[in-house]
């Protein structure tokens, strides 16, 4: 018995010592069993943004702030993922009023509107800036020498009195407005239709954005404004030219005024417009601090280089500063003159004449000191045709004065090529910067030629004149047209060569010009006349002449008509800054349009003259001796028609932008015209050399033996040569 108690003490001694010897999970082998710390031993065992606590013979996990378990538990092992949580979006209100949230990794950020401020990072507590107190306090204006801080809640706005505005932008100084500007009092000419209802308009504007305002917001879009603007222009210039200096700086000063009043109101930072007659882009810079940097503009006429600093000025800053480019695409056809203040450009001793060859362009800045700038506006010009410097030609920079005139004054050119002028000024203003055509007047050679050729022509001529007249042999009504033919081209020659240079007066070149207009009309004229009888001759079999008193009335009051009508719709189209002639702007055509209607009415009575004469030379009994004159009189009419037709062509090239080979071929055929007549009607007339001979015999032969011609003359001969004038004069009468 008391061996079995023994036994069974030792057993349960042996297995209390098995079970002290081995520990569990979470503990430490050996005699006594110790719990193990897993997050100090293994770093990172929870994860990201996690936290690690340990518990006796285990551990467990928890999110760190900021952060959400992806299940939603708060407590977990090693199954777990810990997510920031978006307190902006999850959290109403987390910071409080008028302030923004920024999500940040575990956490987020406050931040107050602008115009608030907070004493205080956590919590935030965001406090209205008043704003007017603090620009009082440290002497700033605001809102201009005459706008009225008003603050509001984080927030001001200016309000203006009455003759200023802020342009509808609240937080913008207030600026002087001069509506007075687009009254119109002392301006443009009333015959310039349009303008007063641009001048109405942007008055309307301009006093509906003068104060006082009442919240600060502007009545007026600057856009529409734009566009009504352009198309009131498109309107003016549409039509045609203007008609004076006066209109066109009145046109200029008008609409840079109306840019400059509508520039601030434009929404956009670069409004670019684009009409059949204007070009324009307008950069807007706006903030408490002038801008700076580099300004480019460019259409496809021109190009502005400028910078901000230049554009805004160095008086006080209204808050925004503007530029902008302007380009007229129809407008050098009438400015196309006025160059009386282009003085020193002589070159070699001649004297240039001068003429557009760009469009005109307007730069408009905000600066209101433009007449000296800080810095110099660099305007890249496109040429109206591609043409390079020469000996002949120069290209300089010029601009459009308030006084309706080119001047040259503090404009240079920088570089000139085929197709583009660099010009750099120093000033800008109500008027256009533009580029002129320096074209040198001809040569002395050419004087020379025109001289010599037209004093030829007008001997020969006064020799034409008196042989029409005074030679009884060839009366008869072609003669007629070729006497009135050679007095109109003699009294335009003799003008021409006297005055077509002398532009000095004007009202003495208007005249210069109106007469060469008239006579040069009446040698057309008289050529139509003369293909008119010649189509008579082969068409009329009786009565073929015509009554002196219809060609006196259509010869001279055709031409008297045309210059009448000329002068008045266009009276300043007379003369220009280079010829006492007709202005290329439309009145040109007065002359070449009546010039190509009796060039083509002559080739048509031509054709039916020739046409006429084949058929009359197949016929059975052709009157030969007849049909051979008219024929030759044919001919001589047709080479007159070519050579004065073909001295016109090239008149025309000459009197727009002619060369100096234009103009010599020009000066030539017109210094031919009273030779070539003179040998056509006269030297080549059999019965007109019978005459001069006769005459020349007349004239040679000592009186005594005249005497005893007399005296001892035949009978016969006397009727002989009596009969054979009657036989000249008959047969002059065809």
């Amino acid at each position: 018995m008391g061996c079995w108690k023994e036994l069974l003490l030792l057993g349960l001694l042996c297995m209390l010592g098995e079970s002290l010897s081995e520990c569990g999970n979470g503990f430490n082998e050996g005699s006594n069993c110790i719990d193990v710390n897993e997050c100090e031993e293994e770093q990172g065992l929870c994860g990201k943004n996690t936290q690690c606590f340990n518990t006796n013979g285990s551990f467990y996990c928890q999110c760190l702030s900021g952060f959400i378990e992806n299940r939603g538990r708060v407590n977990f092992t090693l199954d777990g993922h810990c997510l920031d949580i978006n307190e902006c979006t999850d959290l109403v209100n987390i910071c409080g009023y008028a302030a923004n949230c920024s999500n940040q990794i575990g956490s987020f950020q406050c931040s107050c509107h602008s115009g608030y401020t907070s004493n205080t990072s956590s919590p935030i507590n965001c406090k209205d800036i008043d704003e007017c107190k603090e620009a009082d306090n440290n002497k700033e204006d605001l809102c201009g020498v005459k706008g009225t801080c008003k603050n509001s809640d984080g927030s001001y706005w200016c309000v203006c009195p009455k003759g200023y505005t802020n342009y509808g932008i609240k937080r913008t100084a207030c600026s002087e407005l001069d509506c007075d500007s687009f009254n119109g009092n002392g301006g443009p000419a009333p015959s310039l239709g349009g303008l007063a209802d641009i001048l109405f308009m942007m008055r309307n504007s301009c006093l509906a954005l003068s104060g006082p305002s009442t919240a600060g917001e502007g009545n007026t879009d600057g856009n529409v404004l734009l566009e009504k603007l352009f198309t009131a222009t498109e309107a003016i210039l549409s039509p045609g030219h203007l008609d004076s200096s006066e209109d066109v700086s009145g046109l200029l000063g008008t609409v840079e005024n109306a840019i400059m009043l509508i520039g601030p109101q434009l929404t956009d930072g670069r409004t670019k417009t684009v009409t059949t007659e204007t070009d324009v882009e307008i950069a807007v810079q706006r903030g408490k601090t002038p801008p700076m940097g580099p300004i480019h503009l460019t259409n496809d006429n021109a190009t502005l280089d400028t910078d901000w600093t230049t554009a805004a000025g160095m008086g006080p800053y209204p808050g925004f500063a503007l530029a902008a480019l302007l380009s007229y695409k129809n407008l050098e056809i009438s400015v196309n003159r006025s160059f009386d203040k282009l003085k020193g450009h002589e070159k070699d001793g001649v004297n240039p004449s001068f003429q557009i060859s760009s469009r005109v362009v307007s730069v408009v800045v905000s600066n209101p000191s433009t007449q000296n700038l800080s810095r110099h506006v660099n305007i890249t010009l496109r040429h109206l045709k591609d043409e390079e410097e020469s000996a002949e030609l120069s290209y300089i920079c010029a601009y459009w004065t308030e006084s309706g005139a080119w001047s040259t004054d503090g404009c240079y050119q920088l570089g000139s090529n085929a197709t583009h002028t660099v010009c750099t000024c120093k000033h800008l203003s109500s008027f256009a910067v533009l580029m002129a055509l320096y074209d040198m007047e001809h040569t002395f050679g050419l004087q020379v030629v025109t001289k010599i050729g037209l004093t030829i022509s007008l001997l020969c001529l006064i020799l034409c004149i008196l042989t029409f007249k005074f030679c009884r042999s060839i009366q008869g009504t072609r003669t007629t047209i070729h006497l009135h033919l050679c007095i109109c081209l003699f009294i335009a020659d003799l003008i021409f060569l006297a005055g077509i240079s002398r532009t000095k007066p004007v009202g003495g070149c208007r005249f210069v010009a109106a007469m060469l207009h008239y006579f040069f009309l009446g040698v057309f004229t008289w050529m139509l006349l003369e293909g008119v009888q010649l189509y008579r001759m082969v068409v009329l079999v009786f009565n073929a002449s015509i009554r002196p008193l219809y060609l006196f009335l259509t010869g001279y009051g055709t031409p008297l008509l045309i210059v009448v009508i000329s002068a008045i719709i266009h009276p300043k189209g007379y003369g220009t800054d280079r010829h006492c002639w007709l202005s290329q702007d439309g009145l040109i055509w007065s002359f070449y349009g009546p010039v190509c209607f009796v060039i083509i009415l002559n080739v048509f009575f031509f054709i039916v003259t020739v046409w006429k004469l084949a058929q009359k030379f197949t016929s059975l009994n052709p009157d030969l001796s007849k049909l051979h004159k008219i024929r030759a009189f044919t001919v001589t009419a047709i080479a007159q028609m070519c050579i004065l037709g073909l001295m016109w062509v090239f008149g025309a090239f000459l009197f727009e932008e002619g060369t100096i080979v234009e103009a010599y071929i020009f000066t030539i055929l017109n210094s031919l015209q009273g030779a070539l007549v003179f040998l056509m009607h006269c030297l080549l007339s059999k019965q007109v050399r019978e005459e001069y001979a006769h005459f020349l015999s007349c004239v040679c032969t000592p009186q005594k033996k005249r005497n005893s011609d007399f005296s001892t003359t035949n009978p016969s001969s006397s009727q002989s040569h009596g009969s054979r004038s009657g036989q000249h004069t008959g047969e002059s009468k065809i």
